[in-house]
C-alpha cells in the first residue's frame, strides 16, 4: 500500500530535479517559450469551454421558451 502512495504527486525535493532535469534539456532560453505555449493552451482551452457552455445555456433558454 505504502509503494501505491509513494508514486503520487513528487513532493519538494522531487520538483527540484525536474526542474533541473527540464533544465538540462531545453535550456534557459527555450524554457520562456514554452511556458508561453503552454499559457496560450490554456487561454484557448478556457475560451472554447465557456464558448461551448454559453452555446448549452443559449440551447436551454430556447427550449424553455414557450
Amino acid at each position: 500500500m505504502e509503494t501505491i502512495l509513494a508514486l503520487g504527486m513528487p513532493g519538494g525535493p522531487e520538483i527540484f530535479v525536474i526542474l533541473f532535469i527540464v533544465l538540462l534539456l531545453f535550456g534557459a532560453k527555450k524554457i520562456p517559450d514554452l511556458a508561453r505555449g503552454f499559457g496560450k493552451g490554456i487561454r484557448e482551452f478556457k475560451d472554447a469551454t465557456k464558448e461551448i457552455k454559453k452555446e448549452v445555456d443559449d440551447a436551454g433558454k430556447e427550449i424553455d421558451k414557450p
